[in-house]
Parts: C-alpha cells; structure tokens; sequence
C-alpha cells in the first residue's frame, strides 16, 4: 500500500495518514514528473509516460487528489519508489545487449594483460557522453527523497496540520552518516591494508575491507584477524572479481553458494559485487545482512543507473548501503582528478538530505603519493565536518543493526506528546517533519 512505504520510511505513528492511488493505471511503463524535483519512472493513471527522461514530462502533480483527508495519487507510490531504488527505470535491454555483453567478457579476460593506462582509456571511451545524461541526476541524485517529502507535505495539507511526528533517521541526533569502504583488489592492495589502517586511524575513521575470496590473493584467517582486531570490519566482495557474477543465472546460484561459504567462514555480514554490477531480483541467494552494490547515481560506471537516495533500503530482507560518492579510481583515473572537491560537493548534498555518506576508496590506489595525499586531504575533510556537525561514522554491520532496530520502532502516544517505544529506542530521538513555506522542514525534539 502507499501508505505503508511511508511509513516504513519515516516510522510515523500508525493510520496517521491516509495516502491511496488510482488503480486505473496505464499498462505500460514510463516517465513523468511529479512537482519541480521528482522524475518518476512507472505507470500512471494521468498523461502519458514519456519513453525517456529527456522528454517533455506530464507533470503528475496536477491529477492528485484530495478528499476526507486521503491523498490520492495518480500512480502506485510503491511502485515507482522501487522502480528508482531498485533502477527499473535505467535500460535493461541495453545492458543485456549480447554485443554489450561479450565486449565486457572479452574486456575482463584480457584486464589482467593490460597496463592501467589502457584500461582507463578503455573505461573513458564507455564513460563517454555521460555529462549529457539528465537521469539519475550527477553529482548526487535525491529523487527518492524528494518524492516522499512532497507526499508528506500533500498529507499534511490534507489534514490541517503543520507538522507530524516521526522518528529520526539517525541515532543520538546525528545529522546525518559516514561509512568508509576500502575494496581490495589485489596483492598490492592487501599488502596495503595494514598502512590505510594507520591512516583510517590517524583520523579517527573506521572502515570495512571487502575482501575478495578467490584467485586475486591468497586470504589467511590471520589477515583477516589482523583487520578485525583494530576494530574494521571485514565483509566479501564478489567471488574472483572477474565482473562476471550476474552474466548467468544458474552460474550466479553456483557462485553464491560459495560466496555464502567464505561469508561465515570470514564471519562476514555484508556483500558487495564487483564493479557494481548487480541484479536484485537474485539477491534472494546471498545470505548476508547487506548488501553495498547500489551506486545513487552510476553515469562513468560500467553499469549505468543509481538508486536515486541517499538512505539505506531493503531488497527483501537484505539492506542495502548504497554508494553515495564518486569512487577513488573514477576520480583519479576517469576524471584525471587530483582534488577532493567533488566529494565535497557530494558529501554537502548528501549531509543536506540527511543521508549516508559512503565512499569506496581503494587501497590499490593510494600506492602513489599523489593519490594518498587527495585521500588524506579527504580525511581531514570528514574530520573537520564532524568536529562541527554531529555526524556518525559507523561501520557497515553498526549501520545494519540501526536500521533494522529503527524499523521495528514504534511511535506512541504520551499523554500530549509522543514517545518512542521498541529495542533501542534511549539510542532513538523523536524528530518532526515540519510545513515551512511550502516545503519539508526536519527539527529535532529538545533534549529531555
């Protein structure tokens, strides 16, 4: 029901709104607009859907209506909202294109015989054109987000009121999250770990390494121990790393048993695939807590798309930690950057969302001066940041277990005022989303 991926997200108090849709939807699947910031992509029971983002768009705004407090949409709101995070929008056909699909085979079986230089310009001629995409929009896309504050702010229209109890996204009044990932992909990289450790550490920053099982380096249990007694986290990335795992589904199930095997084994709760590929109506397979494969918006990776949020969602009963920054390697060897100034412009956009700021950052790409120096300049960034803003920076399996107690929590009323009920709710902080000129204003409660 609309109503429930409302509530899911924001955990207000129960039957609070009342939010339904047109069930006379349009058979096929398309764009359309709805208010200034959101692009939906889906079925509609106004206009016509556009085959693209870059057409002109029906605004979907216009055929909401409203009576005895229900809010009723045009489309299902579940429905489009999966088909962002979940990218159903982005081109299926084209990434399973066969042509598209040997040249990534035959691109991934000659990687280990080419030189760096001629796989960035490989990576640059994929990426090209990417600047005239519309859609997911870069540097960050916030569609999700936008979406769900203008159904909020609808509701509260529809029943008089000008603010609306809900809890927070975040532990202990946190603005917003930080998640550090250092994906090692080879021996170089793993011979590194232990020197990232040192710099994680001179910042105070924590992180997780993905590790990946088989064929790039031998991966000990002490290694792994050597990680997990300084306090980072271990999780699994891919099986061999040859960006193949989702090219065919009986030889994915294969693999995923086995990349649940080294999941216990290195005692792992999270996953993520290599190269960001993914396909979410397989993660049925993978038994893990999480998954960390879904960029919010992908134009330079080698799968198009992005998830258009910048908070953490369930596929099933995996969460899933999408990737909200531009990652090391695009950044020095797409872009030929050598300045954080991107991932402070993302890290500015996500913050004002009150998002999940995940970087993945590669330990086999800081083995240059040049290229430790961004990382550290990076550090002292996010350092500063939560020395002035009280931002959580938090390991991936930390995050995990947050989200899924937030989404047992309840909201209950206390004579005149609310109270959060639920394991974890001392850790829990009441929040109100609030009708400020016509736009979704947050305030925290006071403190007790």
């Amino acid at each position: 029901m609309p109503s429930q991926v409302v509530y899911d997200r924001y955990r207000f108090p129960e039957k609070f709104f009342d939010i339904d849709f047109n069930n006379q939807l349009s058979s096929d699947a398309g764009f359309f607009r709805f208010g200034h910031d959101g692009i939906c992509y889906g079925r509609s029971s106004a206009g016509t859907p556009a085959p693209r983002p870059e057409f002109p768009l029906h605004d979907a705004i216009r055929d909401v209506t409203i009576k005895d407090r229900k809010v009723c949409l045009p489309f299902d709101l579940k429905e489009i909202i999966d088909n962002l995070r979940l990218e159903r929008y982005a081109n299926e056909a084209a990434m399973e294109n066969s042509f598209r699909r040997f040249c990534r085979k035959l691109y991934y079986h000659l990687r280990p015989l080419t030189s760096l230089a001629i796989r960035k310009q490989v990576q640059k001629f994929h990426a090209r054109n990417w600047e005239k995409r519309s859609f997911p929009h870069w540097p960050i896309d916030t569609t999700v987000e936008s979406l769900f504050e203008t159904v909020v702010l609808l509701s509260m229209k529809a029943n008089g009121v000008e603010k609306v109890p809900f809890i927070w996204f975040w532990p202990n009044r946190a603005k917003g999250c930080l998640v550090m990932t250092h994906d090692v992909e080879g021996t170089a990289g793993k011979d590194f770990c232990a020197t990232l450790m040192d710099v994680d550490d001179s910042f105070g920053i924590k992180a997780v390494f993905g590790i990946v099982p088989e064929e790039r380096y031998g991966v000990s249990l002490s290694f792994l121990d050597s990680i997990r007694s300084r306090g980072f986290e271990v999780s699994v990335q891919d099986l061999n790393h040859d960006g193949r795992l989702f090219d065919d589904k009986q030889e994915f199930l294969r693999r995923a048993k086995i990349i649940n095997r080294y999941g216990r084994e290195y005692g792992a709760n999270g996953f993520r695939a290599a190269v960001l590929y993914r396909k979410p109506e397989w993660y049925d397979a993978l038994e893990f807590a999480f998954d960390m494969s879904f960029p919010n918006v992908a134009p330079l990776d080698p799968q198009h798309g992005g998830c258009c949020t910048v908070m953490p969602f369930f596929i099933g009963n995996m969460l899933e930690l999408p990737v909200t920054t531009v990652q090391d390697y695009t950044l020095f060897h797409v872009l030929n950057e050598r300045s954080i100034d991107l991932w402070r412009s993302q890290i500015d956009l996500v913050l004002n969302k009150n998002g999940l700021l995940s970087f993945i950052v590669h330990p086999d790409y800081l083995l240059e001066p040049d290229t430790l120096a961004v990382y550290k300049k990076l550090l002292g960034h996010l350092r500063d940041i939560m020395e002035k803003t009280p931002v959580w920076c938090a390991l991936p399996s930390e995050i995990n277990a947050w989200w899924r107690a937030r989404s047992k929590m309840s909201l209950v009323k206390d004579g005149s005022s609310w109270r959060i009920a639920g394991d974890g709710a001392e850790r829990a902080v009441l929040a109100y989303a609030k009708n400020v000129e016509d736009r979704i204003v947050y305030e925290l409660s006071q403190r007790c």
